[in-house]
C-alpha cells in the first residue's frame, strides 16, 4: 500500500507539533516554566483583570507575576506533589494554542510544561505516566488529569468563571458554541491539519513525498470546510456565535493557522473570513495572538527528523492525519 493510499482515507481528531517559542533546541527533556510575560501593556491589563471583551474575574495572572520560575527537569508524572494547575503544551498543536491563549487571556495562573513533539518527547515512558494516549494538551490540576482540548477549555471556563461570552449561560447561545465544537473535529480540524502535514510536515520534517494529486484533494476539502465555516457559522455576524468572541472563534482561528503556517492563503478572496480574523485577533490581543502562533508560522522552517525518530513517529502521524 502506498503512502497516498494510507493518507487519503478515514478521519482523525489528533494533532502534533514542534516546541513552543523560546524552548531550548537541544534540551534533553520537556521543560517547565511559568507562562511568559508578553509586555507591559498586557501585564497591566492582567493585573486589573480587564480584557478586550469585558472584565475578567481574576485580578492577577502568571503573565503579571514577575520572573519565571526556575527550569525544572522532566515532569515527575502522577507521583509529583500537587502544584496547582499545570498545562502540558506544544504550540505547533492547535489545541495547545487554544488552551494557552484562553488561559493567558483570562488571567488563569498555570505552570507551563513544554512538550517537544518533534523530538518525540510525547512518546517517552515519563509522558505516558501523565497521558497514556501520548497526546497534548494535558491539564493537571493537583491529582486531576484532563486530556482533551475542548474538555480542558470548558473546565477552565467553569472553574475560573470567565466572562460569559466565552461559553454563554444562555442555553441557545451555549448550544451554538457546542454545535460548532462538535462539527469542527471531523471537518475544519481534519482538513486544516492535513493541509499542514501534506504541504509541509511530511515532505520537510519526515522526508515523505506527497503526490500533487493528494495535495490537491486535501486543499479542495479544506476549501469546502471553509465554505461551511463562512456560510453556516459566520454568515453576517461579527463572530461565529454573535456579537462577542466565544470558544468557537478561538478554536476556529487556531485551526486556520495550521494551513496559514503551511503557506495556504485561506483568507484570500474571503473578505468576511478575513474581517472576522481581524476581529478575533483584536479581541484576543495582537501581542498574545502573535506569541501563541510564532511556532506554527515557522513550520516551513522545520528541520528534518532524526531517522530513528522518524521510524517511531511516521506510523502515528499517518494514523493521525487519515
Amino acid at each position: 500500500m502506498s503512502l497516498d493510499d494510507v493518507l487519503l482515507g478515514g478521519t482523525n481528531l489528533g494533532v502534533s507539533g514542534p516546541p513552543p517559542p523560546g524552548a531550548p533546541s537541544g534540551a534533553p527533556a520537556p521543560q517547565s516554566r511559568r507562562a511568559p510575560a508578553i509586555g507591559a501593556e498586557r501585564a497591566a491589563r492582567a493585573r486589573t483583570g480587564s480584557g478586550a471583551c469585558g472584565a475578567g474575574r481574576r485580578g492577577s495572572s502568571v503573565a503579571a507575576r514577575g520572573s519565571p520560575s526556575p527550569v525544572s527537569p522532566a515532569w515527575q508524572g502522577l507521583n509529583a506533589p500537587a502544584m496547582g494547575l499545570e498545562l502540558y503544551l506544544d504550540l505547533l498543536s492547535q489545541p495547545c494554542r487554544a488552551v494557552y491563549i484562553f488561559a493567558k487571556k483570562n488571567g488563569i495562573p498555570f505552570e507551563l510544561r513544554t512538550v517537544d513533539l518533534r523530538r518525540g518527547q510525547h512518546l517517552s515512558d515519563a509522558f505516558a505516566q501523565v497521558n497514556p494516549l501520548q497526546k497534548v494538551p494535558v491539564l493537571k490540576d493537583g491529582d486531576f488529569i484532563l486530556t482533551e482540548s475542548v474538555a480542558i477549555l470548558l473546565y477552565l471556563a467553569r472553574k475560573y468563571k470567565v466572562p460569559d461570552h466565552w461559553y454563554p449561560r444562555d442555553p441557545q447561545a451555549c448550544a451554538r458554541v457546542d454545535e460548532y465544537l462538535a462539527w469542527q473535529h471531523t471537518a475544519l480540524r481534519r482538513n486544516c491539519l492535513r493541509a499542514l502535514w501534506h504541504k509541509v510536515m511530511l515532505p520537510v520534517f519526515l522526508g515523505e513525498p506527497v503526490s500533487p494529486e493528494m495535495l490537491a484533494t486535501t486543499l479542495a476539502e479544506l476549501d469546502m470546510a471553509l465554505q461551511v465555516l463562512e456560510g453556516k457559522f459566520l454568515q453576517d455576524k461579527a463572530f461565529l456565535i454573535g456579537p462577542h468572541i466565544s470558544l468557537a472563534d478561538l478554536v476556529a482561528i487556531t485551526e486556520l493557522m495550521h494551513p496559514v503556517g503551511a503557506g495556504c492563503q485561506v483568507f484570500k478572496g474571503r473578505p468576511k473570513l478575513a474581517a472576522w480574523r481581524q476581529r478575533v485577533e483584536a479581541a484576543v490581543g495582537e501581542v498574545l495572538f502573535q506569541e501563541a502562533h510564532e511556532v506554527i508560522l515557522k513550520a516551513k522552517d522545520s528541520q528534518p527528523a532524526d531517522p530513528s525518530l522518524k521510524q517511531k513517529m511516521l506510523p502515528k502521524v499517518l494514523a493521525m492525519i487519515q
